[in-house]
This record gives C-alpha cells, structure tokens and sequence, in this order.
C-alpha cells in the first residue's frame, strides 16, 4: 500500500509561481508512474501531468505545457510538479497520484494510490 501526501500548495498571485511536493511511502517509489491532477470548483478532475519511473518520458495537458514541468526524485521518494506563470484557471486542488505499469496514463481511473490533495489559489 503506497501512501501519498502533497505539500506546496497556497495562495499565489496570477503570474507566479509554486512548486508542489508529493511524498511517498508504503512502497517501491520507482515502479510506478506518477501524475498530478487537479479538480476545480465545479469541474471534473482534469489530468495535469505525468512522469514514467526514469523521469525521462513526460506529459502534459495543453494548458500547462510551457509553464509547468514534473519531475521525481526517486532517491527521496518524491515527486515535483514546478509551476510558473500562474493563471487564474489553475485554481483547483491538485493531487497526485502513482500507478504500475509503464503507460502516462491520463485517466484518473487507471492509477491506484491517490494522495489527499493540496489547494493551489491563484489571485488576481
């Protein structure tokens, strides 16, 4: 059983930047994919980014992409996700999340340990 905890989220003004933390235990960090999500007020969860164990192979969802990279140290058990140039839209509580197997999946669904979420508001 994999435990995850985020950290790193607050209030921010638009054109910022935050750095998110996920911390695992429970399990071998390595082995698995990891990924953020986020949920807004209202909104379905939205798939944000993913990583493979390496650290080599990445994704994005369009609307991050340029702003935002994800990164995991695995040697600390911990995964990254650097966001720069805030936008008002990337309020959301942001989660992150671990899977086996090899696939960045986007579908929330196809991973198995979720961490509790930490809040990122973004302000005008």
């Amino acid at each position: 059983q994999v435990q995850l905890v985020e950290s790193g989220g607050g209030l921010v003004q638009a054109g910022g930047s935050l750095r998110l933390s996920c911390a695992a235990s429970g399990g071998t960090f390595s082995r698995y994919v990891m990924c953020w999500f986020r949920q807004a007020p209202g909104k379905e969860r939205e798939f944000v980014a993913a990583i493979d164990w390496s650290g080599v192979r990445t994704r994005y969802v369009d609307s991050v992409k340029g702003r935002s990279t994800i990164s995991r140290d695995n040697a600390k058990n911990t995964l990254y996700l650097q966001m720069n140039s805030l936008k008002l839209e990337d309020t959301a509580v942001y989660y992150c999340a671990a899977r086996f197997g090899t696939d960045l999946s986007l579908g929330g669904s196809a991973y198995n340990y979720w961490g509790q979420g930490t809040q990122v508001t973004v302000s005008s």
